[in-house]
């Protein structure tokens, strides 16, 4: 039997009408954070222990809240942000899965097909940002979950997190309410939880020898040829711009955003991450465009790179602009080509920064995409066609109606990763290994969108860190990369910020993959629950029965673990 094969014989799930039918009542639910811990239910008392806590701000924080209620587990979703759905609900309309959508099923299958639904389809994979937020709202209610919005753990005193030797304890938040469970799932897209809790994790790029990867570390993009690449100039400088801010004079400085960087050599490591960006819903709309303003503390010179890419003859449009269905003219704005609206080395202190300082940098990232846009609707040296093209967006009066149109969610491609007993990797997403103990599939292309651009020895720009290779087939992801490795913390799992390489999880990142990882996680808090036993000490043969029964879709079983030890970091 060809190996393909098991995945086609899936047929989608039947979707529970009780979900889709009555979807326009669900319009009415108000997560707001004016409404949401105005009035607790009974369960938020701090001295109540539920069996499973959830924190997060995620997409798979919604399923695995779901799915721990559908268990029949008393179950708390404890949300840092105010709304639902994560980047799901946040802009990021445009569902990366290059049509492998019999890749998941479950509850995350249950989700596009509501979306598809409401727009009165039975398939679709880019949609509205509201819509997407209303479905999730809908799932919680119907569910009977319990949620708490704006409560984020406490990361500053040392108090954030009680351990009773391997185990959580309870988490308290900023607001000084603590939540006691008996199983945590950490489904941030940051690892909070997962670091507070002592378990190991890394942030960065391996280096080529620490996995044997070949798309690992520094990826120069004046490489020639890039055998890492498989989408032609995409991402990359295909003319030469110069530099320095006056331009064949080192003394005058480098431009805004481009590094210096000695003896820079692929396949080398660092601490760095991807871009991240704002996954802006933008419509043509006369009667819902908000026009693009220059925003306050616009500069030019931190677009210089941009107009000089132009000038220097790169005349494509700098953005994957995705339509999204409603018939609004609305789309799903992306980065695309060398300089877009990613804000490469913007980032790099994200994953452990503080609250404060994470909203800094987000605000940061919210300016720059601002001035892009302004700049590319406005500077008389974008090339006129574009120029006219940019223009005719703005932002829509109907999404994020309490932020001015704008997403309530940075991007963020990329965080902490944690370091279990298993590190999926490049050989996973190539089929060169297997899994025995798949929760889940990937699918999407090994991605990573720019980490640096750095001047080159000829005084030029040129990016690093762009990677893009799709494996042959879709591949298992395995259980023990989403639970602390053994001799670690006993009852926390982390299917956001999973035990994977900077290459693996390039894949692996695409939120219905997170939906499908936390649905999993879920499950498997409730067999550690009922046999009281740690994470670790959970059998897959019966992990995997009921995985199978709630409509998760998995490899077949493998024959063993062939796979030498991951070394550790």
């Amino acid at each position: 039997m060809k190996r393909e094969s098991i995945f086609t014989r899936h047929t989608r799930r039947l979707v529970i009408t009780s979900l889709l039918l009555p979807l326009a009542a669900a319009w009415r639910v108000d997560c707001s954070a004016a409404a949401s811990n105005a009035s607790l239910p009974d369960g938020t008392r701090s001295e109540q222990v539920y069996e499973v806590v959830v924190y997060g701000d995620s997409s798979g924080a919604v399923v695995a809240a779901v799915a721990a209620k559908r268990e029949g587990r008393s179950v708390i979703l404890v949300n840092p942000t105010g709304f639902l759905g994560g980047m799901s609900a946040s802009g990021l309309g445009a569902t990366d899965f290059l049509g492998r959508r019999n890749t998941f099923g479950g509850i995350a299958s249950e989700f596009y097909d509501a979306i598809a639904a409401a727009y009165g389809t039975n398939y679709i994979r880019s949609f509205e940002p509201h819509v997407g937020r209303r479905v999730f709202e809908k799932m919680i209610a119907d569910a009977g979950v319990a949620v708490v919005y704006n409560e984020k753990l406490d990361r500053a005193s040392g108090k954030g997190v009680a351990m009773d030797g391997r185990r959580i304890k309870s988490l308290t938040t900023l607001s000084g309410r603590t939540y006691r469970g008996k199983m945590f799932i950490d489904a941030t897209y940051v690892g909070d939880l997962m670091a507070a809790a002592g378990v190991t994790y890394t942030v960065g790029r391996e280096p080529e020898s620490q996995y044997g990867e070949d798309m690992a570390g520094v990826r120069r993009g004046d490489t020639k040829p890039r055998v890492h690449y498989t989408q032609r100039d995409k991402d990359h400088f295909v003319k030469e711009v110069d530099a320095y801010v006056k331009p064949g004079d080192p003394n005058s400085g480098l431009l805004p955003r481009v590094f210096k960087i000695e003896n820079l050599k692929n396949g080398q490591g660092d601490k760095k991450i991807q871009a991240y960006n704002y996954r802006v819903c933008l419509t043509t709309d006369p009667a819902l465009r908000i026009p693009m303003e220059k925003p306050a503390g616009y500069r030019e010179l931190d677009h210089e790179l941009l107009l000089r890419n132009f000038d220097a003859g790169d005349l494509r449009l700098p953005a994957l602009i995705e339509p999204l269905a409603g018939g609004k003219n609305k789309v799903d704005w992306n980065n695309m080509h060398a300089v877009g609206s990613d804000y490469p080395g913007g980032n790099w202190d994200y994953p452990e920064a503080s609250y404060e300082r994470r909203r800094e940098i987000e605000k940061e990232h919210e300016t720059y995409i601002r001035g892009f846009l302004w700049t590319m609707a406005n500077n008389p040296r974008v090339p006129e066609a574009i120029r006219k093209k940019t223009a005719a967006y703005g932002l829509p009066k109907d999404e994020f109606t309490d932020n001015g149109g704008w997403p309530w969610m940075i991007y963020i491609r990329e965080a902490r990763r944690m370091v279990s007993d298993y590190v999926m990797t490049q050989q996973d997403c190539e089929g060169k290994r297997a899994a025995p103990d798949p929760v889940g599939l990937g699918s999407f292309g090994m991605d990573s969108h720019v980490v640096q651009h750095f001047v080159t020895e000829s005084g030029h720009v040129n990016s690093d860190g762009v990677i893009w290779r799709v494996p042959p087939r879709p591949y298992g992801i395995s259980y023990r990369s989403i639970i602390p490795r053994r001799g670690e913390c006993e009852n926390l799992l982390s299917p956001i910020c999973l035990s994977a390489s900077h290459v693996a999880h390039g894949s692996i990142r695409m939120e219905p993959v997170f939906m499908a990882l936390s649905q999993s996680a879920a499950i498997a808090a409730g067999v550690a629950i009922a046999e009281d036993i740690s994470v670790q000490a959970v059998a897959y043969s019966s992990l995997r029965k009921k995985l199978e029964a709630a409509g998760q879709i998995l490899p077949p079983p493998a024959a063993q673990d062939s796979r030498p030890r991951n070394p550790r970091p």
